[in-house]
């Protein structure tokens, strides 16, 4: 991640567009290979640049940003579940990822004492077995807003 030169900080007002983007990019650069075109182009439902200014101001969101100030990836979090992680495509398999769980397994901890859990992408899922998650069962995601309909796994970290 050195190379990144990247800071990671909580979100703050204004970042919801970098937000948007990331989740849209990520999605779309990644994901390719587990899901239908139909359903990337249809990932982002409803969704907008207000959506992400909502979560972003509950507090528990967090966004790495380049030293040019171009965010490249973000997770968010809710006491016991690491909600929504997205890391643009340029800055994948740097180390970006581990760092950003790693801030949200902290953040999902707090105030909570059972098992950390993520609805993850099919392309996430290796991801995060990695990182000590185990894979529970498939479904559709709980997280979607409109669009298309997309698989997940469920998956939990015992600590």
């Amino acid at each position: 991640m050195a190379s990144l030169n990247l800071v990671i900080r909580p979100a703050r007002a204004g970042d919801g567009a970098s937000v948007f983007e990331i989740t849209r990019d990520s999605v779309a650069g990644l994901a390719g290979d587990f899901y239908s075109e139909q359903q990337i182009i249809n990932w982002m439902g409803e969704r907008t640049p207000e959506f992400y200014e909502n979560l972003i101001s509950h507090g528990r969101m967090f966004v790495a940003v380049r030293e040019d100030g171009r965010a490249v990836g973000f997770v968010d979090t809710v006491p016991g579940e690491v909600t929504r992680m997205f890391i643009l495509p340029e800055a994948a398999g740097q180390g970006l990822g581990s760092h950003l769980l790693a801030l949200g397994i902290a953040k999902a901890s707090e105030g909570f004492s059972g098992p950390i859990t993520v609805e993850a992408t099919l392309n996430a899922v290796r991801f995060y077995e990695k990182h000590g998650f185990v894979a529970l069962h498939r479904s559709i995601s709980s997280h979607a807003v409109g669009g298309a309909t997309f698989e997940i796994m469920h998956m939990e970290l015992v600590k």
